[in-house]
């Protein structure tokens, strides 16, 4: 039976009786090499899976007009995030390349003659996965300074035991992310999958030997039996102001339509922004159960449903049909890529790109099936859907039960809770 002694961290606990704890200052070194403007370098960002080279192609996150302040980044420096502690999907990450990184990340860099930087990789991935910082800091933002960061705690295994456990959870976090990476491709089948099948039945019907026709719009061919008109002439936009406080604010989102606050809290995790005191009530927009809204910005196909009444913010469009239609049919037409991609033709460009503008849409012309199909094409989609989607969560949370066995099995090697098994040294 392995001895223990109370680590002197609340929320470690007991760690094994010959490993040792110390300041992170006496273990990592926090340097900052700034990027020297007459080379060039590499650019890094911070993944779940570590430090890795940024794709050209990657747009995400904001693009500077210039990398002055950038830091250096060695292969095997540890680069932590210690801001939004409360929020922040990434903690930390070991660099597997040179380049440069963001100034806001701190680089830590780690003797090597008596630690392991896998095995303090693993350390924090344990640290952040329970946003155990998140205690000490004393900022808004949840956000830790580099004294305070110096101050905190971390064990101190044998070298060689690092080294062990580090090996033993490369090996064993591999197959973790392996059975992941597979999950995560049928999980993009099945939503590749949906996606066709919404374009093939929303754009040609549910029978495959219907007479087709040549169209005006952006699929060349429709039923014989079906109409096309400007979408003016189907929709109408919604002016109605709320101003009573007990309507529900709604967010506009385009994985789940338009939802309450607390509902898109609750699915997606993140903060909605609330309403105070100030908020002009007069000002939000009503909006209908039925009715459909226009995000921002559409490039990913944001003409949303609601399934609520309620209000949303008055920089939203609100529109609902004038005529009689199969909303349900629409709400599915309005995801449909050919129609995201006409949506994308009004606007300039991702970052300086305009706002879809109902009167884009209203002069754009779109299918309009005999009221009866665009039912029956909708109650098929719904089922099929709801299908595919029974699929999709069984997929997911086998992805859930993969990471927590990850996050469980970190967490008892890091912590001298289990020794690495003999035949794995």
């Amino acid at each position: 039976m392995r001895q223990m002694k109370n680590s002197g961290i609340s929320w470690v606990g007991e760690i094994p009786q010959d490993w040792g704890i110390q300041r992170n200052k006496y273990i990592f070194k926090i340097k900052k090499d700034i990027v020297l403007p007459t080379k060039s370098y590499q650019l890094l960002s911070l993944t779940t899976n570590g430090i890795k080279e940024k794709d050209e192609d990657d747009t995400s996150g904001k693009v500077p007009e210039n990398y002055d302040g950038y830091q250096i980044v060695r292969k095997h420096d540890l680069v932590m995030c210690l801001f939004d502690l409360d929020c922040s999907a990434v903690f930390s990450g070991l660099s597997y390349y040179d380049g440069m990184i963001s100034p806001a990340y701190k680089i830590l860099k780690i003797d090597n003659s008596v630690s392991d930087e896998r095995y303090y990789a693993y350390w924090f991935n344990y640290v952040s996965s329970k946003r155990y910082y998140k205690q000490y800091s004393k900022s808004l933002r949840y956000t830790l300074n580099a004294d305070e960061f110096n101050r905190l705690f971390s064990p101190v295994p044998p070298l060689e035991e690092q080294q062990c456990i580090a090996d033993f959870l490369d090996r064993e976090c591999e197959k973790i992310d392996k059975l992941k990476a597979d999950i995560l491709a049928q999980i993009d089948s099945l939503e590749q999958y949906k996606r066709s099948v919404i374009t093939e039945v929303v754009t040609h019907g549910l029978n495959s030997s219907a007479t087709m026709k040549d169209s005006e719009i952006w699929f060349t061919k429709i039923p014989q039996n079906w109409e096309i008109i400007k979408g003016k002439f189907i929709f109408t936009q919604r002016n109605e102001r709320g101003n009573n406080i007990s309507l529900k604010l709604l967010s506009p989102t385009q994985k789940y339509g338009v939802i309450p606050q607390d509902m898109y809290e609750e699915l997606t995790g993140m903060s909605a922004v609330k309403l105070n005191d100030k908020t002009n009530y007069a000002l939000l927009k009503t909006i209908h159960k039925g009715d459909y809204c226009i995000s921002l910005r559409s490039f990913q196909g944001g003409f949303e449903y609601s399934e609520y009444e309620g209000v949303v913010s008055p920089a939203y469009q609100v529109f609902y049909p004038i005529i009689n239609v199969d909303r349900e049919y629409y709400k599915y037409l309005f995801k449909e890529n050919g129609f995201i991609e006409v949506m994308n033709s009004y606007t300039m460009s991702l970052r300086d790109g305009k706002n879809i503008a109902f009167d884009d849409f209203g002069n754009t012309l779109i299918p309009v099936p005999p009221i009866q199909e665009q039912k029956a094409i909708a109650e098929y989609l719904n089922r099929k859907s709801a299908e595919i989607e029974h699929i999709l969560s069984d997929k997911k949370a086998q992805l859930e039960t993969l990471d927590d066995y990850k996050k469980s099995l970190i967490y008892e090697y890091v912590t001298g809770r289990k020794e690495v098994p003999i035949n794995e040294l």
